[in-house]
């Protein structure tokens, strides 16, 4: 493998900012090498409204990390979130051919397993094995070698707007980027800062966003059901920027400076509130902030557990909460969603990376560093399907290349 092939780029284009993370594969697991971020003013809750816009804000965020890593970034594998992103389970049954079960089986019941009507509309993203069963052994990860005559696949399958990913595709076109794959953030960010105790366990993962929030179940080692809520940090500049009566620019940088979801009574700090129009700085009580803020969180997660319950996934997460995204750093916030689930909670930070890893530490930087993680565990897929023209992965593939054509 040569030193291109060596370099792993995870673009995060999010709502609120587009990060871009350098990762570089070595013999003793991967090092961040650079890192670059900038204002991001051409989407909305993870669909991009505006193409120009969004082309300039990846080409800088991408141009600085290029000078910070020292190399050209002509790839990039990059994460995808928004209201439009749906999954589900499904299910498929094949006879196995021979005493053993080999690679040609497993390939044949996930493709059974994904024969569902698609809207036209709509794309796959993942196709993501959740435990196979032979004859009546269940809870089954890797059937290969096993003896039996039936063999059984769950999966869970993720799909988007085919719009919403064909405009992702034409920003990093126009931006002189070759998509390498689109990837759920939820399960970037999983690869990131989950344990293999949490997902083994079970887990919750909630990814706090500009314009979204990516709730994602894992369990047994794999995704169990995912759910994008269309509220995320922007709503809380909202309400801040309403209930101060100040500029959006200007609440976003209190949220930032003072944001808190905790009141204390013993606090008296006073901020600095810049007013609309040529009126005067007005200074208000920090606890303000709280009572604008906590109820906000409480809702958002509240929306989250309800949308777990209702599918009778309230068991599934023994291990707790795991929090990601920038507003996952606003002071209290682990407090308020263990109180509505209840159950333990804790920040998620990038973790098993070497490198710039101080410059990364931090639950905002989470997606970009686990669509390096992802890239690097899928390096190999291309000799995969070259070994298999008719397989999952090569349709998959053939799928982004026809993105690709498409939008140049």
């Amino acid at each position: 493998m040569n030193e291109k092939e060596k370099i792993i780029v995870g673009l995060d284009i999010g709502t609120t900012k587009i990060c871009t993370v350098v990762g570089e594969i070595s013999d003793f697991g991967i090092n961040i090498i650079g890192v670059g971020s900038h204002s991001s003013t051409g989407l909305r809750k993870g669909a991009v409204i505006n193409i120009e816009s969004t082309v300039q804000s990846i080409k800088k965020a991408v141009q600085d990390a290029e000078i910070m890593a020292g190399c050209q970034i002509s790839s990039v594998y990059v994460g995808i979130a928004g209201g439009h992103i749906k999954g589900f389970n499904s299910h498929g049954i094949i006879a196995i051919k021979g005493a053993e079960v080999t690679q040609n089986d497993v390939e044949r019941v996930i493709e059974a397993a994904s024969a569902v009507a698609i809207p036209m509309d709509r794309e796959v993203l993942h196709v993501i094995p959740q435990e196979f069963i032979v004859d009546e052994q269940d809870a089954i990860q890797n059937p290969l070698g096993m003896s039996g005559v039936r063999l059984e696949a769950k999966i869970h399958i993720v799909t988007g707007a085919v719009s919403s990913a064909r405009n992702i595709v034409k920003c990093c076109d126009k931006a002189g980027l070759n998509v390498c794959d689109i990837v759920l953030e939820s399960l970037a960010s999983g690869e990131a800062v989950l344990t293999e105790e949490e997902k083994e366990m079970g887990c919750a993962l909630a990814d706090i966003g500009g314009g979204t929030t990516d709730l994602a179940l894992f369990k047994g080692n794999h995704i169990k059901h995912i759910f994008e809520l269309a509220l995320g940090g922007y709503n809380i500049t909202n309400d801040i920027s309403i209930g101060l009566r100040t500029p959006l620019a200007a609440a976003e940088e209190i949220k930032l400076t003072h944001g808190t979801c905790l009141k204390n009574n013993n606090n008296q700090e006073l901020i600095k509130v810049p007013s609309v129009g040529e009126k005067k700085i007005k200074k208000l009580s920090k606890d303000i902030l709280s009572e604008i803020i906590e109820p906000r969180i409480e809702e958002m997660f509240s929306i989250l557990k309800n949308e777990i319950y209702i599918n009778g996934l309230e068991n599934s997460f023994p291990s707790g909460i795991v929090l990601t995204g920038g507003s996952a750093l606003l002071d209290g916030i682990s407090d308020v969603v263990e109180s509505v689930f209840l159950a333990p909670v804790r920040l998620g930070e990038p973790r098993n990376i070497g490198g710039l890893k101080d410059v990364v530490k931090t639950p905002a930087f989470a997606t970009g560093v686990g669509l390096v993680i992802f890239g690097s565990k899928n390096i190999n897929t291309k000799e995969q399907i070259d070994s298999n023209e008719n397989g999952l992965f090569s349709r998959l593939l053939k799928r982004m290349k026809q993105w690709f054509k498409d939008v140049i």
